[in-house]
């Protein structure tokens, strides 16, 4: 009789409000959202600073980082992120940002290795389901 394959972790996911942003509501409700479907959620906090995010990443095993930005500085904040999360050798982390972010802006961050762009009135289910799908895509791959 073959052996049963190991349970799958559960996803785990940072959500972090880098900055000086001090606005968190919808980081919990997505928090929250992401636990309610079965997701281990790590919440920072506000105010870190991306060496924090990176280094909760880190020590958390992270498979995704949800990034909440409402303060306009994410094409400083983002960029400082990835490149620490390159410089560290972490390559299999989703990197997702989410907040009011102009459409002008969502390119460009996808360029630097943002998976993707959630604006306000995203839909709950649609990050649930996009983390979701991306993370297992990483695992099989």
């Amino acid at each position: 009789m073959a052996a049963a394959a190991p349970p799958q972790r559960k996803i785990r996911v940072v959500v972090a409000k880098p900055g000086l942003d001090g606005h968190d509501r919808g980081a919990k409700i997505i928090a929250r959202a992401l636990r309610d479907a079965g997701m281990e959620v790590i919440y920072t906090g506000l105010h870190q600073t991306p060496e924090q995010i990176v280094e909760t990443v880190i020590q958390e095993d992270a498979d995704a980082v949800g990034l909440s930005i409402l303060s306009g500085a994410h094409m400083t904040l983002v960029p400082r992120i990835v490149q620490l999360l390159k410089e560290q050798g972490i390559d299999d982390v989703l990197v997702t940002v989410g907040g009011t972010i102009p459409n002008d802006d969502i390119a460009p961050l996808k360029d630097l290795g943002v998976a993707e762009v959630f604006t306000p009135g995203a839909p709950t289910q649609d990050i649930i389901d996009f983390i979701g799908s991306a993370v297992v895509a990483v695992r099989v791959a």
